[in-house]
């Protein structure tokens, strides 16, 4: 297992382990799992569907609470941190993008950007910009520019091809200016050729801004693209390999 120092990790889970249900029933989704994601890294989570990378991805990103061990977070560990650097921490720290967009059927390609920089805001207690329409306009606009969307502005989502949705999902993601980027299957449900292009969208975006990135995936074609590749089976870490430079 390639091994971070400690002082340069951006994110940790320490003997992490998650059980859904009780008794019988119970299942252990994650398994005395130790990861660690230093700062502009960029790592694949690669497994069969239930192996367990998409509940690694949610306790990565603090969607979900381990069962047992910690998580921490630039080596602060997150159940210890009050309500407000909690929330710090996930409107501006990390952002995900999902196998579905989830874009807001009823709002613009320009709306849904201006609702997430509104949310985000919110969420970090970012007074000043909460406060500014004209600057969430200045930002969603931005995003889309970003994304090469200036002539989908006023298309509903529905109205989207599905590399064009995803493209929305990612400047979306890319609202708070994160440090951590999570990609669950972002390529599950587009074809070869635009999936491609979301990855490197997605590719750029991380030269461009210096996040980390971690992105679930059963796909040995886009695992190959990142740095490292972390194999999981059955819960646990099964493989965790830096890619020969």
């Amino acid at each position: 297992m390639s091994v971070i120092e400690v002082a340069t990790a951006l994110v940790a889970c320490r003997s992490v382990s998650v059980e859904h249900g009780r008794g019988p029933a119970a299942v252990l989704a994650l398994d005395n799992v130790d990861l660690e994601i230093a700062a502009g890294e960029s790592v694949a989570l690669c497994g069969r569907s239930g192996s367990g990378k998409t509940t690694l991805l949610h306790v990565l990103g603090g969607l979900v609470a381990p069962t047992q061990g910690e998580v921490s977070w630039r080596g602060r560990t997150l159940s210890t941190l009050d309500q407000a650097a909690r929330a710090a921490v996930r409107a501006h720290g990390i952002a995900y993008i999902f196998q579905g967009v989830n874009l807001l059927p009823h709002l613009t390609a320009f709306e849904n950007l201006g609702f997430a920089v509104q949310a985000r805001a919110e969420r970090g207690g970012d007074r000043e910009s909460r406060g500014s329409t004209a600057a969430r306009a200045e930002r969603a606009a931005e995003l889309l520019a970003l994304v090469g969307l200036d002539a989908k502005r006023d298309a509903l989502p529905g109205e989207l091809s599905g590399g064009e949705a995803q493209r929305v999902a990612i400047a979306r993601a890319l609202a708070p200016e994160p440090e951590l980027l999570l990609c669950d299957e972002p390529t599950g449900q587009l074809d070869s050729d635009t999936g491609r292009r979301v990855l490197d969208l997605i590719d750029a975006a991380q030269k461009e801004f210096g996040f980390a990135v971690a992105v679930a995936t059963h796909d040995e074609n886009v695992a190959a693209r990142y740095g490292r590749t972390v194999g999981l089976s059955d819960g646990r870490i099964v493989a965790d390999i830096p890619v020969a430079e």
